[in-house]
């Protein structure tokens, strides 16, 4: 009896690559919010239908057989294919009712710049809606990268420069945040010579030029930063600082989101300054892309 390829479905692989990955029937049953008992029939009801064992259960636990062994790629391929079969499916879906998904890792603030782009955008696309999304620090694209975000607020040095194109939305200069009761909070204003030795609060490892930045690696002439904590976003970032975990720098539109209670801001002689822009990718020629480009340009940076 012959099997058509149209008897396994996509939640059938889902529960085989979580027990292949897991090796653990009650850990892969959580990972996929079902009970273990309707885990196990359905791998046995998935086993059936391909005519052989894909695990071996026995009192040490569970293991690959040969067939589940040569079944693993190609259950990861085909839910990556089918992953990116419904993002095409949303951006095509997106695109159809032109909606414009805008991606930021922190809220762009400044001065109502999103809203003055907003108002030269919907001018010249009044049928045009704006979807804005929040991107974890993880991705320094905000979204671009991976196809989620069709536009995105980003800082300078982007990750693979040559795939995007942007223009520069805010220049604006790098002040330290500091704990109040740090003994340098006491001064006006800072010599980058006096923090070298410092703590410093570090962004995630997956948005390496991005660290290297706000850590001012280029301002520090070779000597490498000591490193007190790592941060993934703006909440964390201030319990970092109260906690006295270090220092780290902000541009001054985002002091704001840190200067609050036990924290404060200080200008800092001796680092170069910091560029929020308005990206896209560059192969990406829609209407909706260009024209809020175009209204971001329009409208020039914003200096502070």
């Amino acid at each position: 009896m012959g099997m058509t390829t149209a008897d396994v479905h996509g939640r059938d692989l889902r529960y085989f690559l979580a027990v292949a990955e897991e090796l653990h029937f009650t850990r892969a049953a959580e990972k996929l919010y079902v009970s273990q008992p309707a885990l196990s029939k359905q791998i046995r009801a998935l086993e059936r239908q391909l005519g052989a064992p894909l695990f071996d259960r026995d009192r040490r636990g569970v293991a690959l057989t040969p067939v589940g062994t040569a079944l693993l790629p190609h259950a990861r391929a085909a839910l990556a294919a089918w992953e990116e079969g419904r993002e095409a499916v949303r951006r095509a879906r997106e695109a159809a009712d032109g909606t414009l998904v805008v991606g930021m890792s922190t809220s762009p603030g400044r001065g109502g710049l999103l809203p003055a782009i907003r108002s030269r955008f919907t001018a010249a696309h009044p049928e045009a809606r704006i979807a804005l999304r929040q991107v974890a620090w993880e991705d320094p694209t905000a979204g671009l990268a991976d196809g989620t975000s069709d536009v995105a607020f980003v800082w300078l040095p982007l990750a693979g420069a040559d795939r995007f194109r942007w223009v520069v939305v805010a220049a604006e200069p790098r002040l330290v945040a500091l704990p109040a009761a740090h003994p340098l909070a006491a001064r006006e204003s800072l010599d980058f010579a006096d923090l070298l030795d410092e703590p410093f609060l570090a962004l995630p490892d997956t948005a390496p030029e991005l660290r290297d930045h706000w850590l001012a690696l280029d301002c520090r002439g070779g000597r490498p930063p000591v490193i007190g904590g790592r941060i993934a976003g703006t909440d964390e970032t201030y319990e970092a600082l109260v906690g006295g975990l270090g220092i780290c720098l902000v541009a001054a539109g985002n002091v704001p989101l840190l200067a609050r209670e036990g924290v404060v801001a200080r200008p800092v002689r001796g680092v170069t300054p910091s560029h929020l822009v308005l990206a896209w990718r560059a192969d990406d020629s829609r209407p909706l892309v260009r024209g809020y480009a175009r209204a971001a340009a329009e409208l020039g940076p914003v200096e502070s």
